[in-house]
Formats: C-alpha cells, structure tokens, sequence
C-alpha cells in the first residue's frame, strides 16, 4: 500500500524548480515538497518557482493562489554561475557548497562550473573567499522539466555520496574507539 503524503510530495516535487537553493528553508525541493504535502509548508515559499510555480502547486492542491512570502527571497530570472578562472584559488568551498555537483576542480587548482548541470541556486557565491564567481542569465532552454529532472537525480546522488561517506566516517571512528578502549584495557 502506497503512502499517500509520499505520493502526493512526489507530485509536488515534480512542480518544483530543482534549485535545491534551499530559499524556502528546506535542504532541497524533496524536503520542501514533503513539508507541503503534510502541511507543515505553504506553496509560497519557492522564489525560483516564483508566481508560475505557486499557481502550479495551487491548482495541484486545490487550494488559493498566495504571493509569493518575502521572507524567501524575490521572483528574478534565473542565473547560473560562472567562475572567473583567473581570479579562482582552487579551495574548493565552492564544490561543497553546490548541491548539484554542478563545479568541478581540484584543490589548489582552477574550478569551472558545468554550465548545463548548474541550477542557479546560488550557493556557491556566498561560499567563495574570493569572489571570482559571477552569476549570468540562465538561457530559457536549460528552465525546463528535462533540466529540472536531471538536477533532482544530481541532487539525490550527492545525498547518497555524502550519506555514504558520513556512514564510513563514523564506522571508521566507531572502530578507532573501540580498539583504543581494547589497547587502554590490555594495558592494564
């Protein structure tokens, strides 16, 4: 049997922009959705969706169509970042800061943003020592379902990664500590 706020999250988050810019207060559209779908959320708190998506999500909830909450952000057209290789010092905070894996580049080495994986999020400006990142109109063709679908699986494949390494860590500290605990007992 199908949960009905998981099926219900699943179309909410199939109306959403796949920013994962986290504006609405979510780590990401999935979380945003969910809150929607148990109504822990209000529609009006995506400004990448802005008032089309709001609409969208009204109409899908049968519920009324609200302005868009301020204390989000504003409606702008949709950006994507572009780093300034030149002026780039490699420290990689950019790259962990975007929720895409949209840059790549190594520490101490010039990073690039994936202009087609890049959703816009914005993320990755604040994140930056230096501020060689710069934020370009996002071209109409890249704000579709296609995009929007490619960012979420991105998105859910960066969770699992950091899930998986956050796992490992603790399993490798976990065995550090019990090894110590075993050398400090046969000390004795």
């Amino acid at each position: 049997m199908s949960d009905p706020i998981a099926l219900l999250a699943d179309r909410i988050d199939a109306l959403l922009p796949q920013t994962q810019c986290e504006q609405c207060g979510y780590h990401g559209c999935r979380p945003y959705a969910e809150a929607i779908a148990r109504g822990e959320a209000q529609i009006n708190q995506c400004p990448p969706g802005g008032a089309a998506g709001i609409e969208k999500l009204a109409a899908l909830l049968n519920t009324p169509v609200l302005p868009l909450d301020p204390a989000h952000g504003t409606e702008k057209p949709r950006t994507l970042a572009r780093i300034v290789e030149a002026d780039c010092i490699g420290c990689t905070k950019c790259i962990q800061a975007c929720p895409v894996d949209a840059i790549v580049g190594a520490a101490k080495l010039m990073h690039t943003v994936i202009a087609d994986d890049c959703t816009g999020c914005e993320l990755c400006v604040p994140a930056c020592p230096v501020d060689c990142i710069v934020l370009l109109p996002m071209p109409e063709a890249q704000i579709d379902i296609a995009h929007a679908d490619a960012a979420r699986v991105h998105f859910q494949r960066r969770e699992a990664r950091l899930e998986r390494l956050r796992t490992e860590r603790e399993a490798e500290l976990a065995a550090r500590k019990a090894k110590a605990l075993q050398m400090g007992g046969e000390a004795k």
